[in-house]
């Protein structure tokens, strides 16, 4: 049988810490847009949104993912492994895999912390959601420095444009350095690059279509 290993790339969760203040000149200079996404990500019941990832020295990921809270993750793999599809069920604990099309065989099931299914830096799938993210942002922002650079022109749509760096030696999830671009009409975020502690680029994450509180009928099941 083929190598059947899924690659993916997300950062994983870390405990929460308060927010920091915004620190510059440039305009909504006093808002925490980190905080107004996770209040919007906090009232919302679902989402579905095409990830596009590209990293240094990997091939991209392209995945069609969907997330029901209270934390239901169903992932279906563009590129690569085409075809694949992962759900997580938080009432099992579990990660199902069809590595050659949901609901075809084999079937296998996994623990999250399965190196299968890991991305390469050890993300879990069941941590990969963007309230994980923001937690995440969060942590580093509160031993750092957030810059809100401003409003700019993202595809058809705008977006805000903050960067969140941490201390010298601060790193949360092996992250020194976040910049995202927060969509201005649903508050969430719809690019995000992320940095080490050298500021070696580590991810960048294209976040396209994405759909909130989707109807029952037009969500992906979740198995």
């Amino acid at each position: 049988m083929e190598d059947i290993t899924v690659k993916w790339y997300w950062p994983h969760v870390e405990p929460a810490a308060p927010p920091a203040r915004a620190m510059t000149d440039a305009p909504f200079a006093d808002r925490d847009f980190v905080a107004d996404a996770q209040a919007h990500f906090d009232a919302l019941a679902n989402y579905q949104v095409t990830l596009k990832s590209t990293s240094a020295g990997a091939a991209p990921v392209e995945v069609l993912y969907c997330y029901r809270k209270p934390g239901f993750v169903r992932m279906d793999f563009i590129r690569p492994h085409a075809g694949a599809t992962l759900i997580y069920s938080p009432e099992t604990g579990k990660v199902t895999l069809w590595p050659f099309g949901f609901d075809t065989f084999p079937r296998l099931t996994l623990s999250p912390e399965s190196r299968m299914i890991k991305s390469p830096k050890g993300h879990r799938v069941d941590q990969s959601d963007l309230g994980a993210l923001l937690v995440n942002v969060s942590a580093l922002q509160h031993h750092g420095d957030t810059q809100v650079v401003g409003a700019e022109a993202f595809g058809m749509r705008r977006a805000s444009h903050v960067i969140v760096t941490g201390r010298p030696g601060h790193v949360v999830a092996g992250v020194s350095r976040y910049e995202l671009w927060f969509d201005v009409n649903h508050g969430l975020p719809v690019k995000v690059a992320s940095d080490g502690p050298s500021r070696e680029p580590i991810e960048t994450v294209l976040m396209e279509d994405l759909r909130i509180d989707v109807p029952g009928p037009q969500l992906r099941s979740f198995g």
